[in-house]
């Protein structure tokens, strides 16, 4: 079963237990899948659909920060309960451990040796860990593996 039809029973399930909050995202969530499949003209595959889960994911995350600094605790649990929601579609995270053994090997692959190799290593390395680790974090990591 894709990632997509996995969603789509999701919602109907949701419909069925009459959960209206995780349906609404749910909705969210395909709406956003369709509005890439239109515009592009193709149809989204498990990657794709990740990219978009990670990119609503973000914007959560942006809007949880900025309502706690308005004091909103409301909308502050309204979108970590989106947040909650959209995460299950996400494939298992990898340790930090098995995040850092990741970026040794890649570092190790391109013969990188300092800053100005950092593009090269994040570039291999996206590819690499999409959806199954925070590229922020990745990111920080490598710039100290790489300032060694």
């Amino acid at each position: 079963m894709t990632l997509k039809e996995q969603i789509t029973e999701d919602m109907k399930s949701a419909m069925r237990a009459k959960e209206a909050e995780r349906l609404g995202t749910i909705r969210l969530l395909l709406a956003a899948i369709k509005q890439r499949e239109v515009d592009e003209r193709i149809s989204v595959d498990d990657a794709a659909i990740i990219a978009i889960i990670e990119k609503l994911i973000k914007q959560r995350k942006d809007s949880i920060e900025q309502f706690q600094k308005a004091g909103r605790t409301d909308l502050v649990d309204q979108e970590s309960k989106e947040l909650a929601i959209l995460q299950a579609y996400m494939p298992a995270q990898l340790s930090a451990v098995e995040v850092q053994s990741a970026i040794q090997k890649v570092i190790a692959d391109l013969g990188a040796s300092g800053p100005q190799d950092m593009g090269k290593v994040i570039g291999a390395l996206k590819a690499q860990l999409a959806g199954k680790a925070d590229m922020g974090m990745v990111s920080g990591l490598v710039k100290a593996a790489l300032a060694k």
